[in-house]
């Protein structure tokens, strides 16, 4: 049983979450909250495989071994990183999680639940699920202007329907925020979805 918190931060690139995601932990340790973010893919073994991938295509790797890449990424990032960090009692802040992959892979083709289930047999369920959106057309914008190039993933029709598949998430934990606006703006929103999980007055 953890005494921490997690909470995750979801939707297509070009949303802004990365950065929400920053800016809430600041937040949080400007009120003497500890708390840690991890960003998935991550940097280990599986997560280089996968960022390769998403970078250079895909090279022959068929869909099946890119989802059961990215299983094994997470299930080392829940031992290694989230299960200590909310056992010792921090907030924990993922810059993606196993919502993302239900709804990339589930835009190939597979079972956005089926995944979300495979993956709620070993990774911590979180208390909180922002997700992030805006039109396809704006994040790829987003994304043009900070990157050279986009990734085997970044493509306007298939963006639309792993769109599609976040807004199709339901339950008590999610919540979602639309980040067409200012920084700050969309900041006060993500700290009111969040701020019943603390005891204290945010």
């Amino acid at each position: 049983m953890s005494n921490g918190i997690l909470i995750a931060f979801e939707g297509i690139d070009g949303t802004g979450k990365s950065t929400q995601c920053r800016m809430l932990g600041e937040f949080l340790s400007g009120k003497g909250i500890s708390n840690i973010s991890f960003a998935e893919p991550t940097k280990g073994e599986w997560g280089l495989k996968i960022r390769r991938l998403l970078s250079q295509g895909r090279n022959g790797v068929s869909p099946e071994e890119e989802l059961e890449w990215f299983l094994n990424d997470r299930k080392e990032d829940v031992e290694l990183n989230i299960n200590p960090a909310l056992k010792a009692g921090k907030v924990v802040l993922m810059d993606r999680y196993y919502y993302s992959t239900a709804a990339y892979q589930g835009a190939l083709g597979f079972d956005p639940q089926k995944i979300r289930k495979d993956n709620e047999k070993f990774a911590p369920l979180p208390d909180r699920v922002l997700i992030f959106h805006n039109s396809p057309e704006k994040s790829l914008q987003r994304i043009e202007i900070s990157r050279e190039k986009k990734s085997a993933f970044e493509k306007r029709d298939y963006l639309i329907d792993v769109q599609n598949i976040f807004k199709s998430f339901s339950g008590s934990t999610v919540r979602f925020i639309l980040s067409d606006d200012t920084l700050e703006n969309v900041h006060e929103n993500v700290v009111r979805e969040i701020k019943d999980l603390f005891k204290l007055n945010l």
